[in-house]
């Protein structure tokens, strides 16, 4: 048996704990590599033996270490360039199993960090395993509407917003991520954002695939008075992750842009 994305998402196997056995095969399958799925600076060998159990689904979901670590350097590069900012509030409103939370709060260390995570499933695993670690994460079991309505956020944090919603049907290999598709849109995420924090400087990373729909690009990306695209190229081509960044209410310094 072929332990690979469609496997793992397929009911009920997607719901599943699995088996240090099963992460191996499926980052070797998938990936070529038995500790692809290294989460909160641990290999699965590491993380499993201290008590940490994923789901299936996070599994394929999850933003591993290498490609987080990545995100989370080039988020507090921009973010620690924020004029009158003491703090930052970092937000993952689909948090998963909250690795991506983890690294750019490790790179962000004057920060506060808090996910949403609706699936009562996955935030159990995830409660579990950020208690395990003893990680300085906030993990709140409710939707991001909700959650982002209900968030205090002082004038003087900058607001630090990495939105990565369920692409669902939204990518296609042919023509690529559609981001007017994914569950809920990108831009209907940064209009609540917009709507909930009109006072604050916010920085939004969106997750991209290499290949996009420009036009759904395009939409986002004028949503925010400055922006920039960044792809990185650590898998095979064409199979490669990024960001779309962006800021209101204050723009980062020239040096700092991607593209």
């Amino acid at each position: 048996m072929r332990y690979d994305r469609q496997l793992l998402l397929r009911e009920p196997k997607r719901s599943q704990v699995l088996a240090l056995s099963e992460i191996q095969q499926y980052g070797s399958d998938s990936f070529g590599d038995p500790e692809y799925v290294s989460l909160y600076g641990l290999t699965p060998t590491a993380w499993h033996a201290r008590g940490v159990r994923i789901l299936s689904r996070t599994a394929v979901e999850c933003t591993r270490d290498r490609l987080a670590d990545l995100i989370g350097r080039d988020i507090a590069e921009i973010a620690l360039t924020a004029p009158d900012t003491k703090a930052s509030v970092v937000i993952d409103p689909f948090a998963g199993s909250a690795n991506t939370l983890y690294w750019i709060r490790r790179h962000l260390p004057r920060s506060r960090a808090v996910g949403f995570e609706l699936d009562e499933a996955v935030y159990e695993a995830s409660q579990r395993n950020l208690s395990i670690l003893d990680l300085d994460l906030e993990l709140v079991h409710v939707d991001y509407e909700a959650g982002m309505r209900t968030l205090a956020v002082a004038e003087d944090e900058l607001l630090v917003v990495f939105v990565a919603p369920p692409w669902g049907d939204a990518l296609d290999e042919a023509t690529g991520l559609d981001l007017g598709r994914t569950s809920p849109p990108v831009t209907e995420i940064t209009d609540l954002l917009t709507a909930t924090f009109g006072q604050h400087r916010l920085l939004q990373a969106t997750q991209i695939y290499e290949s996009v729909v420009p036009s759904s690009l395009e939409e986002v990306r004028a949503r925010f008075e400055w922006s920039a695209v960044k792809i990185y190229e650590i898998d095979a081509p064409g199979r490669n992750l990024g960001l779309v960044l962006g800021t209101l209410r204050w723009q980062p310094p020239t040096r700092v842009a991607t593209s």
